[in-house]
């Protein structure tokens, strides 16, 4: 008798990629759909939610194909930097503005890494503000205070 060969990592990964695109997928049902030529509010976010469970099915067919390691330790480290990141930003956005947002934001997710020097990640930060200012505000045009009223300016 053939013992089934599962990669227990990929699996769990793929069921997690399938689970959270069906879970998007029947958020943005409740909004209008329309066509690809006359897209409505949830076209895109529900095309998204089933590439979403199309990438998690692939994953999880190859998981059971291929035997795999054994899931490692978390990253403890990583978790406790890079999941707050985003939340700062978006509670500080407004009120900082986008330019010390989006550097905090960058100073913050630098050190998930224990590899990250101070200097380093200041540097990757400004780095990081100076392409986004670019990109965003002057290269797309997005309207947003880049210093916002906490600043006083």
């Amino acid at each position: 008798m053939n013992s089934l060969n599962i990669d227990r990592t990929n699996l769990v990964c793929g069921l997690a990629l399938m689970l959270t695109g069906l879970f998007f997928a029947y958020q943005s049902i409740e909004l209008e759909l329309g066509t690809a030529l006359r897209m409505g509010p949830g076209y895109f976010p529900f095309i998204l939610a089933c590439v979403l469970v199309l990438l998690g099915g692939v994953i999880v067919f190859q998981a059971i194909r291929v035997h795999g390691e054994p899931v490692g330790a978390l990253a403890w480290r990583g978790m406790a930097f890079i999941l707050p990141a985003p939340i700062f930003f978006g509670l500080t956005v407004r009120g900082l503005g986008f330019v010390p947002a989006i550097f905090f934001t960058a100073l913050i997710a630098a050190f998930a890494s224990h590899k990250m020097k101070p200097l380093m990640a200041v540097i990757l930060a400004a780095l990081l503000t100076v392409f986004s200012v670019l990109v965003f505000s002057y290269g797309l045009g997005l309207p947003f205070r880049r210093f916002g009223p906490w600043l006083g300016m």
